[in-house]
Order: C-alpha cells, then structure tokens, then sequence
C-alpha cells in the first residue's frame, strides 16, 4: 500500500457499558460516522493529520449523546469541565487544557495551546503545554475561540443523569463521609465516564490523535482525567530521521476509561514507546500492557480496570512496504468505534463487545480492524 496516496481515520465513542438499544446504537453509530466522514473529506483536501484530528473530535464533542464537550458529564456541583488533548506525531508537539468551562468544542482549545507551544516565544519563555480552568478559558478566548456561558453546555440527558445520582448520593451522605455499607447500587454510574477521540493518517504518511472528555460523573470540581495529561490519553510518533527502521516505524492511540489508573501508567505514551523501541508484536504487546494495568488497578483497590484503546500504527512487511494497521483493545463490556480510509471511505461503525469467555485474568479484548 503506497501511505501517500493513502488517508484513514477512526474515532471511538469510549469504552464501557453501552446500552443494547436500538436507538441508543444508531445514533452512537451516526456520530461515530459523522466524525469519520468529516474528518476524511478534510483528509482527502490534503489537510494535515493534526487539523482532521481536531475535526473529528468536534463532531463527537457537539453530540449530547458522547460525553464531551456537549453531552459531558456534571461535577458534583451540576456544572460542566472538560479536559481534551492532542498530539502531532510529525513534530511531537503536544497540547492540552483541563477543567474547562464554557467552551463548546475543547479540543480546539487543546489544539490552541499546541500551537501556541510551538512558536517561539520572544522573550525565551518557556511556553505551556496544558493549561487549566479559569487560565485555559482566558487563553481561549485570547486566541479568538467563541465562549458561552456554562449552562449552555449542560445537554438534557446529562442533567437527568446527574439529578438522580446526586440524590443517590444525598440520601446516604453523613457529613463529607459515606458508609461503606451505606453505599448506592451503582450500575449505571460509570455507563457515560468514556472518553472520545481519534486518531489519523494523513496523505503525507503523517499521524496525530487526540481525545476528550466531560469527566467522571459527579467528580470533584478541578479535577484533571487523563485526556488533559501528557501521556496518558493519547500519543503519536514517528521515528526520527537518522534513526534506523524497524518493524513499527510509527504508532497513535487514543485511550479511554478510568482516568485515575490510566494516568498513574502514562497509558498511551507506554503502548507507543513499546511498539517502537523494536521488533515486538503488537498483540503481545497490548496484552502485556493492559494486563500490568489491571494488576496495578487491583493493588490500588480498583477490581474493574476499565480501559479502552484504539491504536494505529505503520508496520513494514516481508518486501518492506509500509502498512498501516488498525488496532483495539479493552477490558470493559463494550466499546464503540468507527473508521474510514481513503480506499474505503464508507465508514464502519460497531459497538464491539467483549466475549464472556476470554483467556486472560484481566477479562482483555484485542482485536485488528481490517482495512
């Protein structure tokens, strides 16, 4: 497959428990194309992979349906922030906000502060790659990204979600303290923790990928998930020049699950380094990892490691042409996905489901993604 002539995107709705219906399904399914097809068509103008990443992303942020952006989940005060992140495999250039209000689409934001990283600044400061809260939505609005008010971020399902949770909560607290025996049933609570994000293949053989996240379901107010640390909810390199090839000549992913785990591990950042520091197979390699992440998780006290990734990387085969291969993995009952390339620009749009029986301890799905 000759890569530069060659484009491809996928995005995912985030792993974990996703309802069975069939409305539910279409309309996660017809975000998830929207982003593909939006992003592809940028793709296929020649737009670079950072600027299609960026695209894709906003059309899952103004789903109500995804949590991001609009749609995301409230803090334990009723409001909305966000985190997102990006990252431009070709420069490894990096940018992130963090608990932000009042931005529509924040991976714009997120890409803002990328760019604005990557200009020298003349008094040789040393420039920001994330910034956060109240800091990240002055810069926003510095660098001419329309604001609105918070409240109008606030989509109807998430406000139904976070009355009955914190009535839940209300009904058992004592103080700042909840008995353990006291404890509501909480299926259903994580059913909307998932990150969105994506992950690109541009015409010049050049990877990006980015994500973003409303956050935990009634979290703290401030609090930073993975999609706002460097790291851990997305990645994308490539080898330096002068550097000798092997098998993986570049890798990208987009992680998504239960933040607080995900970020102690540096999650996307490991799974990328792995793949490039030599001859390794993919698979192993992500059973590997995801199975140090469960093992991590349940000596944290954690038994359901939730995590999802979507990986895309650039793999060499027998004669040496260069062939980009789709991964996706994850622990949790579901995760939902979409792709589309430029040899087939239909997207394909699934929820996958984890068998019940599986060979690995940590309950792991892994499977590529033909193309």
């Amino acid at each position: 497959m000759n890569t530069n002539s060659f484009c491809l995107v996928a995005v995912h709705g985030g792993a974990g428990n996703h309802s069975h219906s069939k409305a539910y399904t279409t309309e996660v399914k017809a975000a998830l194309k929207l982003a593909c097809n939006v992003s592809l068509a940028a793709l296929s103008a020649g737009d670079p992979a950072l600027d299609a990443t960026e695209r894709a992303i906003i059309v899952l942020e103004d789903n109500p349906i995804l949590n991001a952006g609009y749609g995301s989940n409230l803090t334990l005060e009723g409001t909305v922030e966000c985190d997102a992140s990006v990252m431009d495999g070709k420069t490894g250039h990096f940018g992130s906000v963090g608990a932000i209000s009042g931005v529509k689409n924040p991976i714009c934001a997120a890409k803002l502060v990328l760019r604005h990283a990557s200009i020298p600044d003349p008094l040789g400061r040393i420039l920001p790659l994330s910034l956060v809260s109240r800091g990240a939505e002055i810069f926003a609005k510095a660098q001419g990204l329309s604001c609105l008010e918070p409240e109008a971020l606030i989509a109807p399902r998430a406000r139904e979600d976070w009355s009955r949770w914190k009535s839940q909560l209300e009904t058992v607290r004592v103080g700042d303290v909840v008995p353990e025996e006291q404890f509501p049933k909480s299926q259903g609570l994580r059913d909307h923790q998932d990150t969105v994000g994506a992950i690109v293949l541009d015409l010049n053989g050049d990877l990006a990928a980015g994500v973003s996240s409303g956050g935990l379901l009634l979290k703290h107010s401030g609090r930073l998930g993975e999609a706002a640390m460097f790291g851990a909810g997305c990645w994308a390199e490539h080898y330096s020049p002068g550097i000798p090839a092997f098998s993986i000549s570049a890798a990208a992913c987009s992680v998504t699950g239960a933040g607080e785990y995900i970020m102690r591990s540096i999650l996307a950042k490991t799974i990328c380094e792995r793949l490039l520091a030599g001859v390794e197979d993919v698979h192993e390699v992500l059973e590997q990892v995801l199975n140090k992440f469960h093992t991590q998780c349940q000596a944290l006290g954690e038994a359901d490691a939730q995590v999802g990734v979507l990986l895309l990387v650039k793999e060499a085969d027998d004669t040496g042409s260069v062939i980009p291969r789709l991964w996706c993995a994850f622990t949790t009952e579901s995760m939902a996905l979409a792709y589309a390339t430029s040899s087939n620009p239909e997207p394909k749009a699934t929820i996958l489901r984890r068998p019940t029986r599986t060979t690995s301890s940590a309950k792991i799905y892994i499977t590529t993604l033909p193309l």
